[in-house]
Parts: structure tokens; C-alpha cells; sequence
């Protein structure tokens, strides 16, 4: 585990800016006033963490430490590390971190979105140590922290560096945001990530941190569902947009066919590339983050789908793996990774196998050469 110290926090959203800018301008006047609400408090929040991250670093490193020296007590007991959630909830304002409503071991409280939220929390948790042996977000059994009702219906889920907050979404194009583990996966991820090579939230870099939370967010729900990579939908966020008859509101992403998830006027189409002959130059959500990403993500797609089996097994191990490598710098770009992948699948399962070789391959379909 690399555990780099960030210099700054930024929110990591599920739902991509372009979107909610694009609902923004819907002739609903209820789409544009819950659109413009959640644009107007993601910037605040990114504002605030950009400002102010530097000097949270001792107070959050305290935090750290203790969620860690309070969430290990399997180290005196010698017991198998066990999963450490907490579940507080802002009661649809916008105060943070929330009021406890269900902790580790506790029941079922019979509010949908906070036990969908604990379920989620789990089914993350144990994909990370049943596959990986990853204890926890930061591998030292950290506390998993989720907030739910955060906000007025508000129209987004965001990881902000130590938990992560849940918006119950309009109801209107937006369903709740607890509504698939694939999110919680992702943005979960996005912590994972914050303790190992700390990808920088921009460009390119940024749209290989978005792609890698995407990955582990498909492999937590194909790990619960017990799906092979042939099996799985390949999805992110199914479920999330409200059906609009006759349009496409399938999810947010599409690992299998970037560019394909949604097709609805007030949401736009899905801008997603599948190759880097595509890849799109934007200053607009730091440089399209949440639009290339869909490059690094077909790659993906196409190894597991060439390897075959279950996705989280050799294809799994060959992307965790390169995102724990020491080589993995913040500002990792999409070749550098695609070698670090390769070079990983030949140390993993043989140099010039089957693995690297479907890796190798899947790199130059979506037009990475290495």
C-alpha cells in the first residue's frame, strides 16, 4: 500500500457534470431547478476541498488514524478481519457527517436507502478481501463510512475523502442513489485509489481514476451476483434514471459498448468514446473525466471478455494488482497504465500467455499500443 497523503480532497461524483448540465437546460422546470442545485453544491464542495485541503491534512490524518486503531480490534484477537460499516444520515439537509442510524452488526432499520447503503458497503468489503485480501479502503481495516438523505433530492453520490454521501435523486430522472451496489463499488474505489497511487482528478490521469472505480464498481456486483464476464450487463448505475418511454435510459456507462448507456433529450447522449481516435478534448468536468474514461473501461471489458470466467479472478488481479504497483504514479496516464497492466498479466500468469496477450490486445483495440 502506498499510502500517499493527498494534498486535497476533490469530491468524486458519480454523476458526470455534462449531464447535469445538459438537464440544466430541460424545459422542466423541476429537472432544471434540481439540476442547477446539485451543480451549484458539487462546485461548492469542490471549491472547499480545493481550499482548504492542505490545512485539513493533520486533522484528517488524526481521523485516519483513529477509524484505523478503533476499527482493527482483530489485531489483539488475532481474529479474520471483519467489515467495519456506519451508516449516518443527513435527514435531507445538508449537514455532514451525519447522525448515526445503523453500525456494524446492527439490524435492518427498515429505511430503504440506508440498509441498501450498509448492503452495499458489504458486498464492496468483500470483494476487496475475499479476492484481493484487501482489508478494507485503506487495507488497514478502515471504517467504511456512507451518509444517506443527503440534501433536498439531490441529484448525485460523491466519495469526499473520508465517507461517502448518498442523494435520494428527484425521483423524476433520478432514482435513489443506493439503488445499485455498482455505485457504491465505484465510488468506494475512488477511496481505494486515494490510499494507493492518489490519481490526480484531471485529464486523462483523472479519467483513469474514474475508469478503475468503474472496473472494481462492475466487479463488486459481479461478484455478488456470481456472474461470469460473459454474464455480467457491464453496467453502471442500471436502475438510477428514471424509463422515459421510447428513449434509452439504461444507466450511466457502458464498460461493454461506451457510448450506449443513455439516449433521452433531457439527459443528452451517452458521450462516451471506445477508442482513443475519439477521445475528447474538454476543459468541462476537469477535462472529461467521466467521458474518456469509457477507453480505459472497453479495455478492460474486451481482457476479461478474451480471458474469459469470472472477471474478478485473472482480470481482477491483473488491474488490482498494476493499481498497488509502486510504479503507479498520481500522474499515471492511459499507455502508462496499459504497460503497467501487461507487464503485470506476464509476472502474474506467464510472459507471452494467454492473459497478456488479451490484455495486450484489448489495450490496442481501444488504440493504446505498447
Amino acid at each position: 500500500m502506498h499510502n500517499r497523503a493527498p494534498s486535497h480532497y476533490p469530491i468524486q461524483c458519480i454523476v458526470a457534470p455534462h449531464i447535469l448540465s445538459h438537464l440544466a437546460l430541460s424545459d422542466d422546470p423541476a429537472k432544471r431547478k434540481f439540476a442547477l442545485t446539485t451543480l451549484n453544491l458539487d462546485h461548492t464542495f469542490r471549491s472547499m476541498r480545493l481550499g482548504f485541503g492542505e490545512f485539513q491534512r493533520p486533522r484528517l490524518a488524526m481521523q485516519r488514524l483513529e477509524r484505523v486503531t478503533t476499527a482493527l480490534p482483530w489485531l489483539t484477537a488475532a481474529a479474520q478481519p471483519q467489515p467495519n460499516r456506519l451508516i449516518n444520515t443527513s435527514h435531507h439537509t445538508q449537514r455532514l457527517p451525519g447522525t448515526k442510524v445503523r453500525g456494524e452488526g446492527d439490524p435492518p432499520t427498515g429505511d430503504q436507502e440506508t440498509d441498501e447503503a450498509y448492503d452495499g458497503f458489504g458486498a464492496t468489503w468483500n470483494l476487496y478481501w475475499d479476492v484481493f485480501e484487501r482489508n478494507s479502503i485503506d487495507d488497514q481495516g478502515m471504517q467504511m463510512v456512507g451518509n444517506v438523505h443527503f440534501g433536498f433530492k439531490y441529484d448525485n453520490a460523491f466519495w469526499d475523502g473520508r465517507q461517502m454521501n448518498f442523494g435520494d435523486g428527484d425521483g423524476t430522472t433520478f432514482n435513489r442513489f443506493t439503488i445499485a451496489v455498482d455505485i457504491m463499488g465505484h465510488e468506494l474505489t475512488h477511496g481505494v485509489t486515494q490510499h494507493e497511487s492518489n490519481l490526480i482528478y484531471m485529464g486523462q490521469t483523472g479519467a483513469l481514476n474514474e475508469s478503475i472505480s468503474d472496473v472494481f464498481g462492475s466487479l463488486v456486483k459481479q461478484f455478488l451476483n456470481n456472474q461470469s464476464a460473459a454474464q455480467a450487463d457491464w453496467l453502471i448505475g442500471q436502475g438510477l434514471l428514471v424509463p422515459v418511454p421510447g428513449y434509452v435510459t439504461t444507466a450511466l456507462r457502458s464498460l461493454k459498448a461506451p457510448g450506449t448507456a443513455y439516449n433521452e433529450p433531457s439527459l443528452g447522449k451517452d458521450p462516451q468514446p471506445a477508442h482513443m481516435s475519439n477521445y475528447v478534448y474538454t476543459l468541462q468536468d476537469n477535462g472529461g473525466i467521466h467521458i474518456n474514461s469509457g477507453i480505459p473501461n472497453h479495455a478492460f471489458y474486451l481482457a476479461a471478455t478474451a480471458i474469459g470466467g469470472n472477471a474478478w479472478d485473472k482480470p481482477g488481479a491483473i488491474w488490482y494488482q498494476s493499481c498497488v504497483n509502486p510504479l503507479m504514479k498520481p500522474t499515471t496516464k492511459f499507455k502508462a497504465f496499459a504497460s503497467l497492466t501487461i507487464s503485470t498479466a506476464g509476472q502474474l500468469y506467464g510472459q507471452s500467455g494467454m492473459e497478456q496477450n488479451a490484455v495486450r490486445n484489448a489495450w490496442n483495440a481501444v488504440g493504446i499500443n505498447v
